[in-house]
């Protein structure tokens, strides 16, 4: 079995997923890149350690995922970040159930830090 820890990273901005996904998979992170938050919805088996997720994205906004995540049975307790422009929405990602939040842009280092607290 694998000890490497698995992310699954959901942005609508492919410069951002590219970027995201090279800095995590040097630090050692197995990633894999959705485009559609709503995808994360269909998760039955085989889940990821960790989810980060852009709240504003077409289609369903990232706060709703996050919520009906935090409610199905075998995903309520993943962690998941939600990640936003806006540092406004804090408290609104919280209030969807996010485990924490993370304010574009970011320093990489501050990212891993709150990667870190959940997964290792």
């Amino acid at each position: 079995m694998s000890t490497t820890k698995r992310i699954i990273l959901a942005d609508d901005d492919p410069g951002i997923l590219d970027a995201i996904r090279i800095l995590l998979e040097f630090e050692g992170y197995q990633v894999t890149c959705v485009a559609a938050g709503e995808k994360l919805l269909t998760l039955e088996t085989d889940l990821p350690h960790l989810i980060l997720l852009d709240i504003w994205m077409s289609g369903i906004d990232g706060r709703d995922i996050c919520r009906q995540l935090k409610q199905k049975e075998n995903t309520r307790k993943l962690p998941i970040i939600l990640i936003s422009a806006s540092k406004d929405i804090e408290n609104s990602a919280i209030a969807a159930g996010a485990d924490d939040f993370v304010s574009k842009p970011f320093e990489m280092d501050h990212l891993i830090a709150k990667i870190e607290q959940y997964i290792l």
